[in-house]
């Protein structure tokens, strides 16, 4: 099982800061699955406004985290071929707990199906061992190449 720095994540996804929403990889087969850890920090930009006094994270960006773990796993079985990860669809996401300051989310991330340069993932977010959300995910494999 494979695990990244943060500095390995950067050279397989094209997103920085305050969009890069994966700090680490603590697993991955390179096949099929992979976990990454997003730790939430209360100097994220977007608690200032979601929401000032009880402040949660935006279940778009909890999204964001599976499709960008999605696209390192993607990357990875592609070993190192040139292309871009894009996002091109979400099904049946389910947002059951609220993520905030101080927690530590698990996303762990499953190819369903690979046909070509798409895949479909089945993703989910762990906070203390505790489901807070998921989603079916599909991403294709483009033929960009990630700006250094």
């Amino acid at each position: 099982m494979a695990t990244l720095t943060a500095d390995e994540i950067i050279k397989l996804l094209p997103h920085r800061y305050p969009m890069l929403l994966i700090d680490r990889v603590v697993e991955c087969d390179d096949r099929t699955r992979i976990v990454a850890i997003k730790n939430v920090s209360a100097n994220e930009p977007f608690f200032q406004g979601h929401f000032p006094g009880a402040p949660i994270m935006p279940g778009v960006l909890q999204l964001e985290a599976m499709a960008q773990a999605g696209g390192v796993l993607i990357m990875r079985i592609a070993s190192g071929a040139p292309g871009l990860p894009f996002f091109m669809a979400i099904d049946k996401a389910r947002f059951r707990k609220l993520v905030k300051p101080g927690d530590q989310m698990r996303i762990e991330v499953e190819i369903a199906q690979i046909r070509g340069k798409v895949a479909r993932f089945r993703a989910r977010i762990l906070v203390e061992g505790v489901r807070v959300s998921e989603a079916e995910l599909m991403c294709m494999l483009s033929d960009q190449k990630v700006a250094p």
